[in-house]
């Protein structure tokens, strides 16, 4: 098997004239889409499948989201505490290491569902779905 180097991937907010959730229930955080590269989050998230990250959202323990580890340099994991009270970015994978962050200000989205690109009905969700 090849080891692929990561692609830094920038996170960049949308220049908007007006905001189109004025009139909406939505919560109004940015949606954005990312696939997934490699293989550090498998078995849950292959290569291949497209992520919906909601920008800005409050992440909780166990949440799946994208983070700023260093300047421009992004991560996808599970958010989780350890044993001492503090927070890990956990890959699924074993063979990745896991990465202790000092607070939850590197969180930049929470990932919201996941569709495989070559199946319309393959959709999973991991966060409650607002009621519109």
């Amino acid at each position: 098997m090849s080891t692929r180097k990561p692609i830094n991937i920038p996170v960049v907010s949308a220049n908007a004239q007006e905001d189109p959730m004025d009139d909406s229930n939505c919560s109004g955080n940015e949606l954005v889409a990312l696939m997934v590269l490699g293989d550090s989050m498998e078995p849950e998230f292959i290569e291949g499948e497209i992520l919906v990250i909601e920008m800005g959202r409050p992440a909780k323990d166990g949440s799946f989201v994208v983070a700023e580890v260093a300047k421009e340099d992004f991560i996808f994991r599970q958010l989780k505490r350890d044993e001492q009270g503090g927070w890990l970015l956990h890959a699924l994978n074993p063979a990745y290491p896991d990465t202790a962050i000092s607070n939850l200000d590197g969180i930049k989205g929470v990932v919201t569902h996941k569709r495989h690109p070559r199946s319309r009905k393959s959709v999973k969700f991991y966060v409650p779905q607002p009621a519109h």
